[in-house]
């Protein structure tokens, strides 16, 4: 079996550091965790590009909803892509769609070309297509080197048999990383039932405020979420585990 990769959908630069502390192998960077994550800042991405040596892979979105875009949002993202690529991220992970749900070809082959010599991986814009089989082979012919999936379901647990199907339709053409619900109770069975080599987690909890005064008036300040840094740990023990009682 080959070794297990693990990236961290790091919602914070916090989050980040701890991927990298416990074994973690790339950092999907992402604000707004409400929203399943948009673009993050300038500061955000330069100050994480220096404080970690794990591969970076910002999430180009920006904005929450669906990924259709018009003209100015995907101006926006070229923008967003060529900073990543001058702040020396190893990647991205981002996605676009047609009105009526398919892969935006065009669109991303073009994303695919401004983002090189960087990797790109297709984010779960893919769970959105209307057939994720053919959007396979479309977000390979566009030049993406992986993609992250729940297999069309809300979390990757329940779709472990769609999941096998797409690697084994992959056939190592482009690397399939389940995400969503990926945990340590659960990533034995996923390993055993996808044959996916690769796994997508936030593992996030909240992180209880800091600032000892609150007025109770106030109510839209959000919530801070962090990496769990005992369950990346333990979803990492319990991939080894896998592993070496394969070899």
């Amino acid at each position: 079996m080959s070794d297990i990769i693990l990236e961290v959908c790091a919602f914070n630069i916090q989050s980040a550091l701890i991927a990298e502390k416990v074994g973690a192998a790339r950092v999907e960077l992402c604000e707004n965790p409400v929203e399943g994550g948009t673009t993050p800042s300038h500061g955000t991405i330069r100050r994480t590009r220096e404080r970690i040596n794990i591969e970076l892979y910002p999430i180009i979105r920006p904005r929450a909803g669906s990924f259709w875009y018009d003209e100015d949002e995907f101006a926006i993202m070229k923008k967003d892509i060529l900073l990543c690529k001058e702040l020396g991220c190893e990647g991205i992970s981002t996605g676009v769609q047609l009105q009526d749900g398919p892969i935006d070809t065009e669109r991303l082959k073009r994303i695919v070309e401004w983002a090189y010599p960087m990797g790109v991986t297709c984010h779960r814009v893919f769970d959105r297509t209307p057939d994720i089989f053919k959007a396979l082979e479309e977000v390979i012919d566009c030049g993406c080197e992986r993609i992250l999936t729940s297999g069309g379901k809300s979390a990757a647990p329940d779709a472990i048999d769609i999941l096998a199907q797409l690697v084994q339709q992959a056939n190592g053409r482009i690397i399939i990383m389940p995400g969503a619900g990926v945990r340590a109770s659960n990533i034995e069975k996923l390993i055993t039932g996808t044959g996916a080599t690769e796994y997508h987690t936030s593992a996030r909890v909240n992180v209880p405020d800091a600032v000892t005064y609150q007025n109770p008036a106030i109510l839209d300040s959000g919530q801070v979420v962090i990496a769990n840094e005992t369950e990346l740990r333990q979803l990492l023990a319990n991939a080894q585990k896998i592993k070496a009682a394969s070899e």
